[in-house]
């Protein structure tokens, strides 16, 4: 994607409108892109075009500089009409925070400025047989005053749309001022020796360019390589902010599902006959279900506003960091586990409350459940259980790394 003359969005209100009206354009071709795995370019250019892209750029560098929870109530409001539009920017708002947390100034200068340009950022952070947490493959090396890169990355969610790739790298040798260790990268799409590979089959999240990046020998400047320890190896909220948003992208498919079923009993549903009903809609049992199931969408949504908060403390009170971001740590586990719980069980509840018209294929309803059952395998909500028990019983704080 080639950056755009982008709007420029000052406040929450103004971003929440955004995201409503995208929301809107974006949802009634959802499931029709689904089915044929038509790539959204379009609405990313319009997500890019709306200014959303730039909404947590700081103040100083001419953004809104907007708190957490208006970023994840926007992602909310987006996957609710399209979870694949709203999965792709997810990586962009975290490698963002990263250049806020531990870039130069001039690095935040350049990147910041063509993010509000509409530049969208994407990630190349996973490899295959090895976990984040262990050693890194992708290599960059000394090469005069800058670095070759090499490696190959999966999952990289949104690389397929993206200008600019956030790259994690490792270092094996002290360069110049630059110490051993993993950095972030960042690469234009275009580069030379960057190969985007569109493999990513799934049965959900079709859309969300989540394939297979080689790097062969590509060039970068030693501008562009940025240090993560600021970020990750120090109570900044860093994993907490992600997973933030993934817990928005959840919480917002249990929302769309939850709409959809509700237009499904309305319009195309028989009622049972048992029920002795005209429509469907006025079956008691089936109201009975609507209610248990609106309860664990607010339930969803309720949590993620509060982890929100906690995270917005984490990024804007002077208060103790450490103890600030446990706080967000705990409050994200618990919404993450809430909106897994939601997505998972509302999109499969849609087949249960609709009847068996809504299993027909030329609906796609069932992009609901696919798409929460594989966006939800992110990360596992076992070990946030795990986390959770041991603050509350010995108050352990969550570890730093970026899956809490």
């Amino acid at each position: 994607m080639t950056a755009v003359a982008a709007t420029r969005i000052g406040s929450r209100e103004q971003a929440l409108d955004s995201a409503r009206l995208l929301a809107a354009r974006f949802g009634p071709g959802a499931a029709d892109r689904d089915r044929h795995r038509r790539l959204p370019h379009t609405e990313i250019a319009e997500l890019a075009a709306s200014g959303l892209l730039a909404i947590t750029v700081p103040v100083q560098y001419g953004g809104a500089g907007l708190p957490p929870s208006s970023v994840a109530e926007v992602f909310r409001i987006i996957a609710a009409a399209d979870p694949n539009v709203a999965q792709i920017p997810q990586s962009h708002f975290v490698q963002a925070n990263l250049l806020r947390l531990a870039g130069t100034a001039d690095q935040r200068h350049k990147l910041f400025t063509h993010i509000l340009s509409g530049g969208l950022l994407a990630n190349a952070h996973a490899e295959r047989d090895t976990a984040l947490s262990n050693l890194i493959e992708t290599r960059i090396s000394p090469d005069g005053n800058d670095f070759r890169l090499v490696g190959t990355k999966f999952y990289c969610t949104g690389s397929l749309h993206a200008d600019t790739l956030a790259v994690l790298a490792r270092l094996d040798t002290d360069a110049d001022e630059l110490l051993a260790g993993e950095y972030t990268v960042f690469v234009r799409s275009d580069a030379d020796g960057v190969e985007i590979i569109d493999d990513w089959d799934g049965i959900g999240q079709r859309t969300s360019g989540s394939g297979t990046v080689v790097f062969d020998d590509v060039a970068v400047a030693a501008a562009d390589v940025i240090a993560r320890d600021a970020a990750v190896d120090a109570p900044t909220g860093f994993g907490a902010f992600s997973q933030l948003l993934h817990a928005a992208i959840d919480t917002g498919i249990a929302a769309g599902a939850l709409h959809s079923a509700v237009d499904c009993v309305r319009t195309l549903s028989r009622p049972w006959w048992e029920a002795e009903v005209e429509h469907a809609a006025d079956d008691p049992l089936l109201i009975q279900r609507f209610g248990e199931l609106s309860v664990v969408v607010s339930a969803a949504e309720a949590t993620l506003e509060v982890a929100g908060r906690a995270v917005d403390a984490m990024q804007l009170s002077g208060d103790d960091p450490v103890l600030l971001a446990a706080e967000a740590s705990v409050a994200v586990a618990t919404a993450k586990v809430t909106s897994d719980r939601a997505a998972n069980e509302v999109s499969s509840a849609l087949f249960e409350v609709s009847g068996t018209r809504s299993a027909a294929n030329d609906l796609n309803l069932h992009h609901f459940w696919r798409n929460a059952r594989t966006h939800t395998l992110h990360d596992p909500v076992r070990w946030k259980y795990q986390h959770l028990g041991r603050y509350v019983l010995h108050g352990t704080p969550p570890p730093l790394h970026t899956i809490i």
